[in-house]
């Protein structure tokens, strides 16, 4: 500790270290912060007089504690755990009764800053519930989030290692958009130079992050990063589908998923619906949510997909 440094600033490193290691003494602070057993203590008073909470006790056991109060006092959160919380709160995270993993380390850390009689419920809840795992969460590195945004706050153009669903690595130069988060998946919206299109890509699939020293033009202000995302995923599956929906666009609008494909108008009281699917049975049981009459025209997988569960359903209600 530097001898100049101010009785305000010796008390806050004080306290720092009273929060990291509870129990510690007199002569420890002393030794840490390179002043006398006598100045801890005034630095000490300081932090009570402020309302700090600062319990002493005495014993084999003793030393300075950090007490509960009703303000909540400094936490030192690593940057991991920080944004793993940020994290937790966009895509419902499920490790938060973990206390190993960062948001249970991060909530943990909360908790005990708490008023006590506050604590204990937090806690009773945090331990009593029981959450589902989401199995078709895929939650991206911390670190590769960060980076991810800086570019697109930055507008810089940024090089990807990507691994695709098959395993296969490359890299691809990006105009980095936004980042979206959709049913507890992480996708960066991008302009891919490598592909010369939209693209969108999966952030858990990202390996590392290049911020180039191309700048590149803001995207279009009117654009909407999570109806892009879901129309994009719509198109450039292995399997096209067609329908032909009896009611005004506007109305299916509201009740059909963007992912599902693009609507077209036909006359005022009927739309077309087009898109692709890598997946016909996952397509048609979504085609089930729509309340008003359709008939499904292109994809003979999808007909052939639609037939065959329909008949099902019949037979089961037989």
């Amino acid at each position: 500790m530097p001898p100049e440094a101010s009785p305000l600033a010796r008390a806050l490193l004080a306290l720092e270290l009273i929060q990291a290691r509870p129990g510690i003494t007199a002569g420890q602070l002393a030794a840490d912060l390179g002043v006398s057993e006598r100045a801890v203590r005034r630095g000490i008073g300081t932090l009570r007089d402020a309302g700090v909470p600062i319990e002493s006790r005495s014993g084999p056991y003793g030393g300075y504690h950090a007490g509960r109060g009703l303000r909540l006092p400094p936490l030192t959160f690593t940057a991991a755990e920080a944004l793993s919380l940020v994290m937790a709160a966009l895509d419902g995270h499920h490790d938060a009764a973990d206390p190993a993993g960062l948001v249970g380390r991060a909530l943990g850390k909360i908790t005990r800053a708490l008023p006590e009689q506050v604590a204990v419920r937090a806690e009773a809840v945090r331990q009593a519930t029981a959450a589902a795992p989401d199995r078709t969460a895929a939650r991206p590195d911390p670190d590769t989030v960060t980076a991810l945004v800086q570019a697109c706050s930055q507008t810089r153009r940024t090089r990807l290692a990507y691994r695709s669903e098959a395993g296969r690595h490359r890299d691809i130069d990006v105009d980095p958009w936004a980042v979206v988060v959709r049913h507890a998946r992480w996708y960066l919206l991008c302009w891919s130079h490598t592909s010369d299109a939209r693209r969108a890509y999966r952030v858990d699939r990202i390996q590392t992050v290049e911020l180039l020293h191309t700048a590149f033009d803001p995207p279009p202000a009117d654009l909407d990063p999570v109806a892009a995302l879901e129309e994009h995923l719509a198109a450039g599956w292995k399997y096209p589908t067609e329908l032909v929906i009896q009611a005004p666009i506007e109305e299916v609008a509201a009740q059909c998923p963007r992912v599902l494909g693009t609507l077209h108008p036909l006359d005022p009281d009927s739309c077309r619906l087009t898109g692709t699917t890598g997946n016909p049975y996952w397509y048609v049981q979504q085609l089930t949510a729509i309340p008003v009459p359709y008939r499904i025209v292109g994809g003979p997988e999808l007909r052939h997909v639609a037939h065959e569960l329909g008949q099902r359903l019949i037979a089961a209600t037989a």
